[in-house]
């Protein structure tokens, strides 16, 4: 079964790491195609592993308690898999993606759009990072949205990030895709 949001492109065959395509470009004329121009990095389908398998025991805990008559404590421990099920399958989902439209940045929690009138410039700076989303900082490399009305910088994706850390290559080449799309897109 293919895993669509897992692959860089949305499930067509094209190297992880390959920079954007004329098929790409050409989405943007499509208002409803969103492209993440990177694949999900090995943390972050690791965390979400763990997470499906925490899950399957609990289920399976549900089915044993079930079984033994408490219902209640079933549907408790089935509730909460499918809560850690959903919470696996959004942090697959979690970074940062491009269209027509403009780009998205998606977490855990929410969902922030930006159309690309809206979007000053996109660059890659050196400043303070969290390392892994925890609250220990360490010095690298972050690419920045500023916003065209002057609003405060948002970082979207960091090279020690779920998705980057320890392949700085492969942050580099998605901070080049998403800069190229916001120049392209803005001009």
């Amino acid at each position: 079964m293919p895993l669509s949001f897992l692959t860089a492109d949305g499930g067509h065959d094209q190297p992880s790491d390959a920079a954007p395509t004329a098929r790409h470009h050409a989405a943007r004329d499509s208002e409803d195609h969103w492209w993440r121009p990177y694949r999900p990095g090995p943390w972050r389908v690791a965390i979400a592993s763990l997470l499906l398998v925490i899950a399957s025991y609990l289920l399976f805990a549900g089915v044993i308690v079930a079984a033994a008559g408490g219902l209640t404590g079933a549907g408790l421990s089935v509730g909460t898999a499918v809560l850690v099920i959903a919470g696996a399958l959004r942090s697959l989902r979690m970074g940062v993606w491009v269209s027509g439209r403009g780009l998205r940045q998606v977490g855990l929690l929410r969902t922030v759009t930006v159309p690309w009138g809206r979007v000053g410039a996109v660059r890659t700076a050196q400043q303070p990072v969290k390392w892994l989303a925890l609250p220990r900082t360490v010095q690298g490399q972050a690419l920045v949205l500023q916003a065209a009305d002057g609003a405060e910088p948002r970082t979207l994706i960091t090279d020690h990030n779920a998705d980057f850390l320890g392949r700085s290559d492969a942050f580099d080449l998605a901070a080049d895709v998403v800069e190229d799309w916001a120049t392209r897109s803005r001009g």
